[in-house]
């Protein structure tokens, strides 16, 4: 039996826009901007969509007001956004995605910048390149990654080249329920009707299955190596004030066991000049969905 969805309180516009060549989904929640709230632009994680933020926009809304306008976007090969047609998937091409969503959406004023895992890992390399464009940043839960070597170079690289020609593929549904039945297996804290409204954004129906909206490219082994050294010389040029939150019962040895230490994490973030903390309870890595009305509150507070 099908779960009674979700009923959004402040439904999103949907429209789509052209950005370095790919027609992009673009979510929007409210018309204009206040005249004192610059716009805020929500970036969801790997395997999600712009849809996943419909639970803390409705909460935001009764915490902060109707005056602000928010966006999001379906990363490219992600939702509703054209794949890229390649075979693999580049992290620079986010940031060019982010920019070029920027100079068309607010070129002349800077915005308050919000990105989930691994669009929290991406916001936080903007924000450091493009200072001056950021006003407040928050960054849910983009941790980064272990750090590499060089000697692991070439290994990488023949994990790539394998990958290449090797088909990739995503698991199919046989119906609306078995999505919402896969979210709910993924994150055990997501409700019912929630994951029965994020279902339809997450898959579509084709040939008598529902198939996730996501490009299976992405599922490819990344060729380049995570350069701890550059990423701190990005992250101590953030001039926007940081809001890191996460979830009190997200574990990052379950991601990346003794690879990557909680310590070594707190050791980056303490290059960024002024960072607000938050924690929320009785929350996991997708946050956003776990306690939304909380993190309304922390956002609500910091972009005050």
């Amino acid at each position: 039996m099908t779960a009674t969805a979700y009923l959004a309180r402040r439904p999103h516009q949907s429209r789509f826009i052209d950005l370095r060549g790919l027609r992009h989904h673009v979510l929007q929640w409210g018309e204009q901007p206040g005249a004192n709230l610059p716009l805020l632009v929500m970036l969801h994680g790997w395997m999600d969509v712009g849809a996943s933020f419909q639970f803390v926009v409705d909460a935001l809304h009764a915490a902060d007001g109707p005056a602000r306008q928010i966006i999001s976007i379906d990363w490219r090969g992600f939702g509703l956004t054209q794949s890229s047609g390649a075979d693999a998937y580049w992290f620079p091409d986010y940031l060019g995605d982010l920019d070029a969503l920027l100079d068309a959406v607010s070129p002349d004023r800077p915005v308050d910048l919000l990105g989930h895992s691994m669009g929290g890992n991406v916001v936080m390399s903007y924000a450091g390149v493009r200072p001056a464009r950021v006003r407040r940043l928050i960054n849910l839960e983009g941790f980064g990654l272990p750090e590499t070597q060089a000697a692991q170079a070439p290994g990488r690289l023949g994990k790539w080249l394998d990958d290449l020609k090797t088909p990739q593929a995503l698991k199919s549904y046989p119906d609306l329920a078995a999505v919402a039945a896969r979210l709910m297996k993924t994150n055990p804290r997501l409700c019912a009707a929630k994951a029965a409204w994020l279902a339809p954004h997450w898959a579509r129906e084709e040939d008598g299955a529902w198939h996730i909206l996501a490009d299976a490219a992405h599922k490819r082994a990344n060729p380049m190596l995570y350069r701890k050294d550059e990423i701190l010389a990005t992250w101590a040029r953030i001039e926007a004030p940081l809001l890191w939150v996460e979830g009190a019962c997200t574990d990052l040895a379950k991601f990346w066991g003794n690879r990557y230490p909680r310590s070594e994490f707190e050791s980056r973030l303490s290059v960024v000049p002024t960072v607000q903390r938050q924690v929320l309870e009785d929350a996991g890595h997708m946050l956003h969905h776990d306690q939304p009305e909380a993190l309304a509150a922390a956002l609500a507070a910091f972009l005050d």
